[in-house]
């Protein structure tokens, strides 16, 4: 007795496919959803951190922060510092010494700051800086002008995207001593 074989191959069902095919187009679909997920998931604008500090040197509000989730398509973000701030500005004579008067206190006064940064990887890390409040005060004929206090409240940075986070440590401030 001879044995007769079909002539549809081991491994193909009717219609022509193969089984191989039919596991690519099945992996293809769900690494296609997964795929589309990822970016639904990546675009998702958010604060990692906003840290404020006050610069020693100028007074000003310094304010660091990470932006994530931006997705890989965005090359650049514009990111916006805002605050309110108050100073205390004094006269100082050559010897050093305030003259009579009390200090004269400039504020509380809201500030904006802002700039465009670079995205990598769907993120972006910077910085930017406001202030401080101009004087509202010169001195008379042999004195100085000098920012003595600085106080920042109400800190937040946003995104383009309209994200919107509130910067720590708020409020700051600082006692300095520094020529306006």
């Amino acid at each position: 007795m001879a044995w007769q074989f079909s002539t549809m191959e081991f491994g193909k069902p009717e219609g022509g496919l193969t089984m191989r095919r039919i596991a690519f187009v099945l992996i293809s679909a769900v690494a296609t959803v997964v795929m589309a997920a990822s970016a639904a998931l990546a675009d998702s604008p958010h604060f990692i951190f906003a840290d404020n500090s006050i610069n020693s040197s100028t007074g000003a509000l310094v304010t660091s922060f990470k932006d994530a989730g931006l997705g890989t398509g965005t090359t650049s973000i514009a990111i916006t510092l805002k605050a309110n701030a108050s100073a205390t500005y004094q006269c100082y004579n050559k010897a050093g010494n305030k003259p009579e008067g009390v200090p004269k206190s400039a504020g509380p006064s809201a500030l904006v700051g802002s700039g465009n940064f670079a995205v990598r990887h769907g993120q972006t890390t910077g910085s930017l800086s406001v202030g401080p409040v101009a004087s509202p005060i010169s001195c008379p004929s042999g004195q100085r002008l000098f920012l003595d206090s600085v106080t920042y409240t109400d800190t937040f940075v946003s995104d383009a995207t309209g994200n919107t986070f509130h910067a720590t440590p708020d409020p700051v401030s600082a006692t300095l001593h520094i020529p306006a």
